[in-house]
């Protein structure tokens, strides 16, 4: 095969790699590594996906919710513009990280960069939805009727994965990260998640207090 030849495929295949990507929703996020669980893990974890639709988030006051919808909503615009949507997101993914004992903000995050925030992000490897879980996780722990495509669903799993490695590896959040994305031990993937949380989902106290009037009925969709 002729060097020109060799170029050519090589750019008809990152051309079909490009398009897949555009059209089809595919993420190049890693995945979780399949392992076995301990009895009392794989119970404890799937009696955490196994709840109820998730309830309202649990705010310190509806000022509070108010503040933080108002804040992190035009955020999301580009990414998730119908308002509904985009609050009930919002919404899910406060409920969620609050439920599993992590910070919005980290879920925020780590979502940005799996999937770009994404519903049907799809990785190489398979790993699928926002927070790009892995399908082995759907049988290993949940029930073959859960859709990963699904945003509470999505979520729910996602956290409660977090949550799991962030037990196996006492706290360490850089080792949990590595875990979440298959790829321990290289810092590349817990540095972006860490700078998209610090400088683009960060959460400041406020400094005046916000009104009703700021986004009118956000809080209540």
């Amino acid at each position: 095969m002729t060097r020109s030849q060799t170029f050519n495929r090589c750019f008809i295949k990152a051309l079909l790699i490009c398009i897949g990507v555009g059209f089809s929703g595919f993420a190049l996020a890693g995945g979780q590594q399949q392992e076995a669980l301990a009895a009392s893990v794989q119970a404890s974890m799937q009696k955490a996906i196994s709840d109820a639709a998730s309830p309202e988030p649990i705010f310190s006051s509806e000022e509070e919710k108010l503040r933080w919808l108002t804040e992190m909503s035009p955020r999301l615009v580009k990414r998730l513009p119908d308002t509904r949507d985009r609050v009930e997101f919002l919404k899910t993914v406060y409920y969620e990280a609050q439920r599993a004992g992590l910070d919005p903000q980290l879920v925020l995050g780590l979502i940005d960069v799996e999937s770009a925030f994404r519903k049907y992000a799809v990785s190489s490897v398979g790993a699928r939805g926002f927070m790009q879980v892995m399908p082995f996780w759907v049988k290993q722990i949940g029930t073959s009727e859960q859709n990963l495509f699904h945003l509470r669903t999505n979520l729910r799993y996602g956290c409660t994965i977090l949550r799991h490695y962030l037990d196996i590896e006492k706290g360490d959040l850089y080792r949990a990260l590595g875990r979440y994305n298959g790829s321990l031990g290289q810092p590349g993937y817990p540095n972006m998640v860490r700078a998209a949380w610090e400088k683009r989902w960060s959460f400041a106290k406020p400094k005046v207090q916000i009104t009703q009037t700021a986004i009118p009925a956000l809080a209540q969709r």
